[in-house]
């Protein structure tokens, strides 16, 4: 064991190779993640309801079908992976990421039916990502803290785009885990971490309720503001600035693609949580060189 931590210490290069292939098997079970917790989570939702009306003395009828069309036992583990066409049960070696994919030509092995490209790709990012943060951090606990981090990124980013979603469940603990750190400074110190939870809560909070108030529209959703706290708490306060302002470029460019490739209207809800997620670990990685860089080109 402590031979595995020397070499994986001493040989950034050997580091990086484990992480990536580590990333790959995660963003493997990643996958799984994106897909079924939502059906969980809103099973979940529509049964506290039921309870709810029954309490109120409303009569409930269970509609003809499930919503969600899955088998009754239904959760992270249970049942094992199968085709949404022909019921095919995913092997060990169909599932192998990447690898598998390429040797099945994207397609069921039993009915031929295509695979969606989003799971190898959801497998290479997360894959790539872990290597990143490998080389920029190298061994230790931060390199830890970030790959948890970007696991839970990547599955919250397309869950919002699936669903519009970022359940509490996955945004709450993680403010908690980033002040954490901040008890061991992994990253900046308690003190920065506490503020920059409230500060980044309280900005986008902030833009909500001026937005609202002016075009009586709602232009985002709560759990933006829980996952920038989450992002303060790792990055503190004084960046916070600077995640709001790559996020909302970033969204107002791939947005405005989106709807001119897509035909979409102006109206079309466009997810804010993969924008944000995607600029607080820029941040969170090079925001001190971002900054910096900025500083010397603005000349201040």
């Amino acid at each position: 064991m402590f031979d595995i931590i020397y070499i994986l210490e001493s040989n950034q290069l050997t580091l990086i190779t484990t992480t990536l292939i580590f990333g790959l098997l995660v963003g493997s079970f990643l996958n799984v993640v994106i897909f079924r917790y939502p059906i969980t989570l809103f099973r979940e939702w529509e049964s506290m309801a039921k309870d709810i009306l029954k309490e109120r003395g409303f009569k409930i009828t269970s509609p003809p079908e499930p919503f969600d069309k899955q088998p009754e036992k239904f959760n992270l583990v249970v049942p094992r992976s199968a085709c949404p066409k022909c019921g095919h049960n995913i092997t060990s070696l169909e599932n192998i990421p990447i690898i598998s994919y390429l040797v099945l030509r994207g397609k069921c092995r039993d009915c031929k039916t295509p695979i969606s490209l989003r799971y190898p790709f959801v497998e290479l990012l997360t894959g790539f990502c872990f290597a990143l943060a490998a080389q920029h951090f190298g061994f230790g606990w931060p390199l830890v803290a970030v790959l948890l981090l970007t696991a839970y990124f990547v599955a919250m980013s397309f869950i919002d785009i699936d669903h519009q979603i970022l359940p509490d469940t996955m945004t709450l603990p993680l403010v908690w885990f980033g002040l954490i750190c901040a008890t061991q400074s992994l990253f900046i110190s308690l003190e920065q971490s506490l503020i920059g939870a409230l500060v980044g809560y309280l900005s986008l909070w902030s833009i909500y309720w001026i937005f609202k108030i002016v075009t009586k529209k709602e232009g985002m959703g709560y759990g933006d503001f829980k996952l920038l706290a989450v992002i303060g708490a790792f990055v503190g306060w004084q960046k916070v600035a600077l995640v709001i302002v790559l996020s909302a470029g970033v969204g107002a460019v791939i947005g405005g693609l989106m709807i001119a490739v897509q035909g979409k209207g102006k109206e079309t809800k466009i997810p804010f949580g993969p924008y944000l997620a995607v600029a607080g670990w820029i941040t969170l990685l090079w925001g001190d060189i971002i900054i910096a860089e900025y500083m010397e080109f603005s000349g201040l």
